[in-house]
C-alpha cells in the first residue's frame, strides 16, 4: 500500500498552472476594526482578470464523484460569505492572519464601472481624479463596490491563501480559494537542494492525500461531476486551487445583464 502511494506521489509531480486576472479598485471595509499590527490594511491596488474558461474533466474509470463543495482550505469553503470568512480570521487565534497590507481588495464589475463612467461624464466630470472619485462614490452608494479578494498569510511558514468572492449580485460569496506554499522552491543549485525539494513535495502530497483522499480525475483533480463548472479542486506543486466556475460565471452573467438593463442613456425622443 505504501509503495502504491509513493508511486502515485511521484506520478503527480508534473502538472500545469492556471492564472487568473481582473481589473479592480479597492476601498475601506465598513466593518473593519483596525488593529495595531495591521495598519494600512486596505489601499488601492491593481487586480487580476477573472478567467471563466474551463477545460474538460472526467471521473477516472475506477473512481466516483466527490463532494468537493464540502472541501475546505484552512476552514474556508466555497459559498461562504465575505463577512463569514473575514470574521473567521479577524482575531489572533488561528494559524493565518490578514496580510499586513492590502489584505482586502475591493472592486467594481467592469460593466457597472462603464455605466458609472458614462453617468459621471454626463455631469461634465472629466478630470481623471474627479471622475474616479465620482465612480467610486456612486458605486459605494448603490452597493456595487464589493470585497473581491481577501489575502491571508501564515508568517511562520510563508504559506498564503487568496480567497476570491463574487459580487453583491450573487451575495458576495466565495467562488475560489487558492493556497500556496514554498515546497517547489529550490534554494540552491546543489544536489542537496534538489533532494530536499523532492522530499518537501512528497510530504506535501502525502498531506493532501491524507486530508482529501486520492484525486478522482487524472492525477491532480477532485471533481464533483464531469461538468467542469461544478466545484472542483486541483493540486499543483505547493499549491491548491478550490474553485466553483459555475458560481463565478453566473455572477458574471448577472452583472452583464443587470448593467445593461440599468444603463442610464439619455432620454431620447423620436
Amino acid at each position: 500500500m505504501l509503495k502504491n502511494i509513493l508511486l502515485f506521489l511521484v506520478a503527480v509531480i508534473s502538472v500545469p498552472t492556471i492564472c487568473f486576472a481582473d481589473d479592480f479598485v479597492e476601498d475601506d471595509y465598513d466593518g473593519y476594526q483596525e488593529s495595531e499590527d495591521f495598519e494600512d490594511d486596505f489601499s488601492i491596488m491593481p487586480s487580476e482578470n477573472m478567467d471563466i474558461t474551463a477545460t474538460d474533466v472526467s471521473i477516472n474509470s475506477d473512481a466516483s464523484a466527490v463532494k468537493v463543495s464540502g472541501f475546505d482550505i484552512a476552514g474556508i469553503m466555497l459559498g461562504m460569505s465575505f463577512d463569514e470568512v473575514y470574521s473567521l480570521f479577524n482575531n489572533n487565534m488561528g494559524l493565518y492572519r490578514p496580510r499586513k497590507q492590502n489584505s482586502v481588495v475591493y472592486t467594481i464589475h467592469p460593466d457597472w464601472k462603464y455605466n458609472l463612467d458614462y453617468e459621471c461624464r454626463q455631469q461634465n466630470i472629466f478630470m481623471p481624479e474627479k471622475l474616479d472619485n465620482c465612480i467610486k462614490t456612486m458605486a459605494r452608494g448603490r452597493g456595487l463596490l464589493y470585497a473581491s479578494e481577501f489575502h491571508l498569510v501564515r508568517e511562520s511558514t510563508g504559506e498564503t491563501i487568496t480567497v476570491r468572492f463574487t459580487s453583491n449580485a450573487t451575495d458576495n460569496v466565495v467562488y475560489s480559494v487558492e493556497y500556496n506554499n514554498d515546497v517547489n522552491v529550490v534554494e540552491g543549485i546543489g544536489e542537496k537542494f534538489t533532494h530536499q525539494r523532492e522530499k518537501k513535495i512528497l510530504a506535501f502530497w502525502q498531506s493532501v492525500l491524507d486530508k482529501y483522499g486520492a484525486p478522482n480525475s487524472g492525477t491532480d483533480k477532485w471533481i464533483s461531476s464531469n461538468n467542469a463548472y461544478d466545484p472542483m479542486m486541483t493540486a499543483y506543486y505547493g499549491r491548491l486551487e478550490l474553485i466553483d466556475r459555475g458560481r463565478m460565471s453566473t455572477d458574471q452573467a448577472k452583472n452583464v445583464q443587470q448593467s445593461r438593463k440599468h444603463f442610464k442613456a439619455k432620454p431620447y425622443a423620436f
